[in-house]
């Protein structure tokens, strides 16, 4: 397996990537209300990083996707296709997520959104979900494993009374927007590749309220939960420092 380390160079690029896609999910923060159709959000990201932006929205034509964004709502765990016929309503919870193309360099992001007022225990998973992320974030350095990254999300999200998805994960990223390594959000400690300095890759655990089982819809993109109870999922791109990590689509809210 060949992982791709990046210098300071690269990673100076993929900065200015990941900060355009949060400044995306940062935008489009306010018209995420009921009533919006995912269509409609998705237009508005489209824009905003075509012509404020001058980048790529980097979904378009990736495998035949033809969205800017992906718009999970509710019991979609990943890779929901926006439509002007998904009207969002009170009490949902989406994630949008999205990936900017600058000069070469991608920037993956997602972030999860409380549609106008939500029932606490959708808020809950929502928070352990962030959760999952931060505590599996906080661990990230030179010299750990991936299996610590997996075991570190698993418990917490365990502890919770949640399961974790498996059938799908985080990934390297850098000029190419999928590659080596798989980041597994479940795990066992000192186990798998060993992480340097100049590694990039997303961390974006997708978390159930029920089982962990998932079924693709017949779209070829759309993943729900088997069960039909909700899903949420946080993802950031990071990179591996020489004493720690910097987690390149940071938004202005977060303390990381």
């Amino acid at each position: 397996m060949k992982i791709s380390i990046k210098n300071k160079e690269d990673i100076k690029k993929m900065r200015i990537a990941g900060k355009l896609a949060a400044e995306v999910l940062e935008m489009i923060t306010p018209h995420v209300v009921p009533g919006i159709s995912t269509g409609e959000l998705d237009d508005i990201c489209y824009n905003y990083i075509t012509q404020v932006q001058k980048s790529i929205p980097a979904n378009v034509g990736y495998r035949g996707y033809e969205k800017t964004i992906c718009s999970s709502v509710n019991q979609v765990i990943c890779h929901g296709i926006p439509s002007k016929d998904k009207i969002l309503k009170n009490g949902d919870i989406l994630n949008i997520d999205v990936t900017v193309l600058k000069d070469g360099w991608h920037g993956d992001t997602s972030k999860m959104f409380l549609v106008g007022k939500c029932q606490p225990h959708n808020e809950r998973l929502v928070r352990i979900t962030q959760e999952c992320l931060y505590k599996a974030i906080e661990i990230v350095k030179p010299g750990i494993y991936l299996g610590d990254i997996g075991h570190v999300i698993q418990k917490h999200a365990e502890d919770n009374y949640y399961s974790v998805v498996e059938d799908y994960c985080g990934h390297g990223i850098g000029t190419v927007y999928h590659e080596e390594p798989q980041v597994l959000h479940y795990g066992v400690p000192n186990t798998g590749i060993q992480l340097k300095e100049g590694m990039c890759f997303t961390i974006e655990p997708m978390i159930n309220q029920g089982s962990k089982y998932t079924k693709s819809l017949s779209d070829g993109w759309t993943v729900e939960t088997k069960d039909g109870r909700n899903s949420a999922q946080w993802e950031h791109t990071l990179a591996v420092t020489s004493n720690g990590v910097e987690v390149l689509t940071k938004r202005s809210e977060e303390d990381l």
